[in-house]
């Protein structure tokens, strides 16, 4: 949503640290980011990849190279964390993947540079939204179609029906002061219900993420908004 408004300026704010810290490195050092992509480029195989994926403590910069690299590199793009924060994704399989990308980084640098990035969740939005001026983008991890389609660990940090009725309530509260809101989450009967009071829009949109693959494509999902569109 970001990257798509281009906003003159905004705040960006996730729990995820590596996240924060790759916006953060690609705003301020660009530069060294991209440098250390070309040496992640040059070294790419199974070994390499599995020897990058047990790194942990690492400095800022190497942590954000890091971060881009099994991005680009593991299976489906797909972000997930054990229990106790470690990235745990196999690599995927691909002939060229596209690790190092000047042009992009370069842009994405420039986009960030007005940019107030906060390693906080949902819970503080209330603290920087008040008027009917702000805009602000939700984008919680799904909740699940069935109950055993019940991935939410991007991060060790839980987010099942009790988080999903708080963001509710922190929805609630923005749009009453006049905030101007917008949601993201799965097509399903309970959230449906959670935002029935609000405009919700039905859209299809591509997942390219399941163990068949018969099974990736188009699906529903919802965008709730506290405004007619």
């Amino acid at each position: 949503m970001f990257f798509h408004l281009q906003p003159a300026w905004a705040a960006l704010a996730d729990v995820n640290p590596a996240l924060i810290n790759l916006y953060r490195c690609v705003r301020d050092h660009a530069p060294e980011v991209l440098a250390l992509l070309e040496a992640h480029q040059a070294n790419h195989c199974p070994a390499h990849y599995y020897a990058v994926r047990s790194q942990h403590q690492l400095p800022a910069i190497a942590h954000a190279a890091r971060f881009i690299y099994l991005n680009k590199t593991c299976f489906n793009g797909l972000y997930r964390e054990n229990l106790k924060g470690e990235f745990n994704v196999p690599m995927g399989r691909y002939k060229k993947p596209a690790i190092c990308d000047p042009q992009r980084v370069l842009a994405a640098s420039a986009l960030l540079q007005n940019t107030e990035l906060r390693l906080q969740d949902f819970s503080q939005i209330r603290e920087h939204a008040s008027r009917a001026t702000d805009f602000v983008y939700l984008d919680p991890p799904y909740h699940p179609l069935s109950n055993t389609s019940n991935f939410t660990a991007y991060s060790k940090f839980a987010f099942g029906e009790l988080q999903q009725r708080q963001l509710h309530r922190v929805f609630v509260r923005l749009a009453e002061a006049g905030v101007q809101v917008m949601l993201s989450n799965s097509d399903c009967e309970f959230i449906r219900e959670l935002y029935q009071d609000f405009h919700v829009h039905t859209i299809s949109a591509s997942r390219s993420i399941n163990v068949k693959g018969t099974h990736r494509g188009k699906i529903n999902e919802v965008v709730v908004t506290s405004y007619p569109v």
